[in-house]
């Protein structure tokens, strides 16, 4: 008996495509899209516990031991980080020295070649100017050092038969053994402790023969290729914000140079004058001890007194007139410096509030000792400028 078609549930319902002979129970039928690839634009995503495998289950959890052994590499990474960086300590010093001699000099360099000098020259001349000022302040140094140790050894002897002749002397050392104990630091052990003195020191000197000569070249090195590392510096910058960085840049560079023609300028000042009063009282070695206070005057806030200590304590080794004198003289000089030459030239290169010039040397000479206390004053002027022009607006604008 013939049907009219099927029936039964579903029969109401058109019929799809023609199922694939090779699809079994449980398989989705060749050239049907899932409902999660069509959703997907037709990618196959695969389905984790799906099919004849069972119900979706649970997605993973993140691992706690991967976890964890992600912040140990993350600790370990920062910590070799950390001993890099304290390692090359001395030589990263060494780099912020000369850059930012670099900095100070490059004024030179650009006035050198407004008069119509190549930047080669320009460069070259800069750098023997410097040389030639680190020679001068060795030749005067080195040979009243040399002399005074010379003069000192000769007369020990002398000093020996004095102190031995001294009734005082006598008792102290009859009553701390004090031969019997020189006698035992002349031994063996005593001597060999002394020799590594000896090669101590000799290596301390060769070792700021050589630190000195490293700065002095990559001052060249900075100076020669000064444009291109400012470029180089500025092209990190998003282009949105480059021409804003490079202004501020631009400002900061040129009072950091401006700090440090000032600096050397009151420096020199305070060199020259001080001859003069040597040269007037008769101090020995004038022009030594004129360097010693132009170079420790370059330190900000202590190194003017630095200066006038030393040429002090000279003063009173020779007279007690002179070293009177002398003391009169640096403490109307450092006021004079302090109220009047100080202002009036820092004023047109940088203007720092004192306050904060004061915190800055503290805190730099604490971290970097006198190279931070050098560095102090043009970082605060660099942050300054960035507040006034970046951070406060910014803080308006809200």
């Amino acid at each position: 008996m013939a049907q009219d078609g099927p029936t039964g549930p579903g029969a109401d319902r058109e019929p799809g495509p023609n199922p694939d002979p090779a699809a079994g129970p449980g398989r989705e039928p060749a050239g049907v899209v899932p409902e999660a690839e069509a959703a997907a634009g037709g990618a196959a995503q695969p389905v984790v516990g799906s099919g004849r495998f069972g119900t979706p289950g649970r997605p993973l959890r993140r691992s706690s031991f991967l976890v964890g052994f992600t912040g140990a590499v993350g600790v370990l990474l920062a910590y070799a980080l950390f001993l890099g960086l304290r390692n090359a300590a001395g030589i990263l010093i060494l780099v912020v020295i000369a850059l930012f001699l670099a900095v100070g000099l490059h004024p030179a360099v650009v006035r050198l070649r407004s008069w119509g000098l190549p930047h080669g020259a320009a460069v070259a001349a800069v750098a023997l100017t410097v040389v030639l000022l680190l020679c001068g302040g060795l030749f005067a140094l080195v040979p009243p050092i040399v002399t005074q140790t010379g003069q000192f050894i000769d007369q020990l002897p002398s000093y020996l038969e004095e102190l031995r002749r001294n009734r005082t002397v006598n008792d102290l050392v009859e009553r701390y053994d004090l031969m019997e104990r020189v006698q035992d630091a002349a031994n063996a052990e005593r001597v060999g402790q002394a020799l590594g003195g000896v090669l101590g020191g000799a290596q301390l000197v060769f070792g700021t023969v050589f630190r000195g000569l490293t700065v002095l070249v990559l001052t060249i090195y900075f100076l020669v290729y000064f444009d291109r590392l400012r470029d180089l510096g500025y092209s990190l910058v998003p282009r949105s914000r480059r021409d804003r960085v490079r202004l501020i840049g631009d400002e900061i560079l040129a009072k950091v140079g401006a700090y440090m023609v000032g600096a050397i300028s009151i420096a020199v000042l305070a060199g020259a004058t001080t001859f003069v009063f040597a040269l007037v009282v008769g101090l020995p070695y004038p022009f030594a001890l004129a360097v010693v206070v132009a170079v420790t005057d370059l330190i900000p806030q202590i190194g003017a007194t630095l200066g006038a200590v030393i040429v002090s304590l000279v003063a009173f080794a020779t007279d007690l007139r002179i070293g009177i004198a002398c003391a009169v003289f640096f403490l109307v000089y450092q006021q004079v410096e302090n109220y009047l030459i100080y202002p009036k030239i820092m004023r047109r290169s940088v203007a720092v509030n004192e306050v904060a010039a004061l915190v800055a040397a503290l805190l730099g000479a604490s971290l970097l000792g006198v190279v931070g206390a050098l560095i102090a004053i043009p970082a605060v002027a660099a942050f300054q400028l960035i507040l006034r022009e970046v951070i406060l607006p910014r803080q308006e604008s809200r």
